[in-house]
């Protein structure tokens, strides 16, 4: 029989994996988009001890579906204090045995329905009227291509059984031996390397044994060896992160590594045991199933799904009373800590509060944090060394630390409240809204000069811009007892702004008319700053910040404590 090798093997199999790919893309960002800050706030709450890490990282990994994901986040409350390096550890440990458990889910046998439920949740995307009804279809529709892909792969390599020198070639991998364990644990590896995606190669990997090109054993060798592989994207991924993001990368390659250095001895012990397991899933994956005319191995994806997620879990066992361990190894990793960023998406100061009092005292900290992020953007305009890399990215951790506060502070409002203390709480919240407001000018101001070359005279003026809107900026920043007093009226500085205008205009061909359009748009982001400073100024001395200690005493019998509530984007 003549294989058409374009339209029967390359078409569906390429075709097959991006489908499979973006299904996986599809999937994690719609279960992000609905769920992720409250993951988050779940995993700074509940991930105090070890214990206690690993199940909120198996639990919050299992949602999300994104290692890649949790990593991040793991990382952004280890820099801001939320959470220490020893839970952080113990969470990366439990966040791959969650991952695992979407490995199961592509196992199942749901290949043909794939493409329909992919148009109906498509249609449902497109048609839907809310976010949250958008990103469930988009989740589901996800998960549905996934499987579309994978039977579409499936489909694709089942002809190359059929082809001699493909399957001389193929049936030289054989996991029979240790030598070629180690062959095919290292090629694994070196895919998973490249495409970055351990799930990608798991579902290449069950395509091939379910289209019977790999016997089953050595199709579960290969995904062993990809979790192996994505520990080479961690060490990649960490080459140009925090000292503390490394610590993190460096955990999870330790743990797999030296849990694939364990497994490999005890493979064929393994397979032994598997082999006794599978008669609960369906029998011996080595026997093919006949469908359609058509020889087929549908547990092997199974054995797989099974083997991928005991390996998971026999690692954690295996390594958890190790955590101590490996935090004093990691904690030495890097010779100083003078090159931390501070990640400013994650709050610092919005622990759970029993009174008013406590309350007021963190979202002011955290409000006055967030005024200090947003002051980084006049170090982006000044080309600072230590100044954060990309505005954009900075702009969007502070705008994700503003939503924190706001549901934080929104979390204050009871029933029964006085209307003093509401009016607090009110004025408190119109304070934030000010400041996010200004933040987002501040960020204009990065992006513009960011965006405009300028030549010698054009970055004098741009210079005595950033450095007059710094000057106001002390007058809302923190600062201590004998730092002097530094006024937020408006009306002077934009009289100072007038004059820097009409040195602009003056200018002649020094100041190519370019450079003179982006310097007039930059004084009217300057104009709107000095008016959102003194417009936060005067909101703090509107309503009282100081709550007195009988209505906190009150307050302290009166309720449990204050935590975030909701709050919309």
């Amino acid at each position: 029989m003549q294989v058409d090798i374009f339209t029967q093997v390359i078409v569906p199999v390429i075709g097959g994996l991006g489908i499979f790919m973006l299904g996986l893309e599809f999937m994690s960002n719609g279960i992000q988009n609905l769920a992720v800050n409250k993951m988050r706030a779940l995993l700074a709450r509940i991930a105090g001890t070890p214990a206690k890490g690993v199940l909120a990282g198996t639990f919050i990994t299992g949602i999300i579906q994104s290692s890649t994901a949790m990593t991040v986040m793991v990382v952004g409350l280890v820099n801001a204090g939320v959470i220490g390096l020893r839970p952080a550890i113990s969470v990366i440990m439990g966040a791959n045995i969650g991952t695992t458990l979407g490995n199961g889910l592509i196992a199942l046998p749901l290949g043909p329905l794939g493409l329909l439920l992919a148009g109906i949740f498509a249609l449902v995307h497109i048609f839907a009227k809310t976010d949250k009804v958008k990103n469930i279809a988009l989740a589901c529709m996800g998960f549905a291509l996934i499987f579309y892909g994978l039977n579409l792969m499936t489909g694709g390599l089942r002809p190359l059984r059929n082809m001699p020198e493909v399957m001389g070639v193929i049936s030289s991998l054989k996991a029979d031996t240790y030598l070629g364990l180690l062959y095919c644990v290292l090629i694994a590896a070196g895919i998973t390397a490249m495409i970055h995606s351990s799930s990608a190669t798991i579902g290449i990997v069950m395509g091939l044994g379910a289209a019977g090109i790999l016997d089953w054993k050595t199709a579960v060798a290969f995904s062993l060896g990809a979790d192996l592989g994505t520990t080479i994207t961690s060490w990649m991924a960490s080459l140009n992160l925090t000292k503390n993001a490394k610590r993190a990368a460096y955990a999870h390659i330790s743990f797999n590594i030296i849990g694939v250095a364990i497994t490999i001895p005890l493979f064929f012990v393994s397979m032994d045991v598997l082999t006794w397991a599978m008669q609960w899933f369906g029998g011996d994956p080595g026997v093919a199933v006949v469908k359609d005319g058509k020889e087929t191995f549908p547990l092997i994806p199974v054995a797989i799904g099974l083997y991928s997620t005991f390996f998971n879990i026999f690692n954690t066992v295996l390594l958890f009373p190790f955590v101590g361990v490996f935090e004093r190894v990691l904690m030495k990793v890097g010779a100083t800590a003078t090159d931390e960023i501070e990640d400013y998406s994650a709050p610092r100061f919005l622990a759970k509060a029993t009174d008013h009092a406590h309350a007021v005292a963190n979202i002011q900290k955290e409000t006055g944090r967030y005024l200090q992020a947003a002051q980084l953007f006049l170090d982006i305009a000044r080309s600072k060394p230590d100044a954060p890399e990309k505005s954009d990215e900075h702009y969007a951790a502070i705008d994700i630390l503003n939503r924190d506060i706001r549901a934080y502070t929104s979390g204050m409002f009871t029933p029964e409240m006085p209307y003093a203390r509401a009016d607090l709480v009110a004025s408190l919240i119109e304070e934030e809204d000010f400041t996010a407001s200004l933040g987002e000018t501040l960020y204009q101001i990065a992006r513009r000069i960011e965006r405009q070359p300028f030549g010698a005279p054009g970055r004098e003026i741009v210079d005595s811009v950033v450095d007059q809107v710094a000057e106001a900026m002390r007058a809302i920043l923190p600062a201590g007892p004998d730092a002097p007093l530094v006024s937020a009226e408006a009306e002077p500085r934009i009289a100072a702004l007038t004059s820097v205008r009409e040195r602009c205009l003056r200018l002649g061909a020094e100041l190519p008319w370019v450079e003179r359009g982006a310097i007039l748009a930059l004084l009217g982001s300057a104009e709107r700053a000095y008016f959102l400073i003194e417009r936060i100024d005067a909101e703090r001395r509107s309503v009282s910040r100081v709550v007195p200690v009988t209505e906190t005493s009150q307050q302290s019998q009166e309720v449990g404590g204050f935590g975030a509530a909701a709050v919309p984007a």
